[in-house]
């Protein structure tokens, strides 16, 4: 990665700023984007500790201008794009019949489906003049629902759709592109989830489970080692392939394990 210019969305914090980190350290000129300007620059402070260069673009991905600004600043100031890892999101946390404001779906899908989707169509033309790589950190929840998640699950299986499409357009263009499924991350994600009735705070039940959760340094040092090796995907925990496995045979098997996984959904 040494020399390459790596555009992450959501770099403020969690996965995304452990994953610029991991980059500068590998010598590679990273730019980070998301709405916190104070935080970017507390990560861009790190990035340049450990060695590399990074640009700061605070950018709304929901607003398909700010994205269009964004790609074009960065190749201005750094001469091109060689990834654009798409790692902006919020979380959803509540069952659907609870549901009071329905604004949280439209919400969501902007942020995590939408904001993908214009950050890679602005990126495109310049990721396939240096033959470059599209990353999509989706989820779990984008290969199989999961109880009271449904507008968060139905943003990331919207991602894992339109990257398994988009890679098969661009077969023998030199764009490769990899979907990343994390299952539970501790990451400040969860403290800002979004309740059914459209505020923030709602903790992820994660929370309650905390030995089941991959620190972020740990997951981005796994996306770093696919980016590297150019990967079709990468599903995280081996359990969950096992399930995913089992999905296309016994789905009402998986049915109830994910129910069971998740006893408490209710805020």
């Amino acid at each position: 990665m040494r020399g390459k210019t790596v555009v992450i969305t959501g770099a403020s914090s969690g996965i995304g700023e452990e994953l610029a980190v991991a980059l500068a350290a590998r010598g590679a000129h990273v730019v980070l984007a998301a709405r916190d300007e104070a935080a970017l620059a507390r990560v861009k402070q790190r990035c340049e500790q450990a060695g590399g260069r990074a640009l700061v673009v605070p950018t709304d991905v929901s607003d398909p201008e700010a994205c269009r600004r964004m790609v074009e600043r960065s190749v201005a100031e750094l001469g091109g794009i060689d990834a654009l890892v798409n790692n902006a999101g919020m979380a959803m946390r509540g069952r659907f019949e609870d549901v009071t404001d329905l604004s949280i779906f439209e919400r969501l899908m902007r942020v995590n489906y939408l904001g993908a989707v214009y950050c890679t169509h602005h990126a495109l033309p310049h990721l396939k003049a240096r033959r470059g790589l599209v990353v999509a950190i989706s989820s779990l929840t984008g290969k199989s629902g999961v109880p009271g998640r449904t507008g968060y699950a139905a943003t990331k299986h919207a991602m894992q759709g339109f990257f398994d499409s988009l890679r098969i357009e661009l077969l023998g263009q030199g764009v490769d592109v990899l979907v990343v499924s994390p299952g539970f991350v501790a990451t400040p994600i969860r403290a800002r989830a979004v309740g059914p009735d459209g505020r923030t705070g709602h903790e992820d039940i994660a929370e309650e489970q905390g030995r089941r959760m991959m620190d972020a340094p740990t997951c981005a040092d796994l996306i770093l080692r696919a980016m590297e090796r150019r990967e079709r995907e990468v599903v995280m925990i081996p359990a969950a392939k096992l399930m995913l496995a089992l999905k296309a045979l016994v789905p009402g098997v998986v049915d109830r394990i994910a129910s069971r996984m998740i006893k408490q959904v209710r805020p």
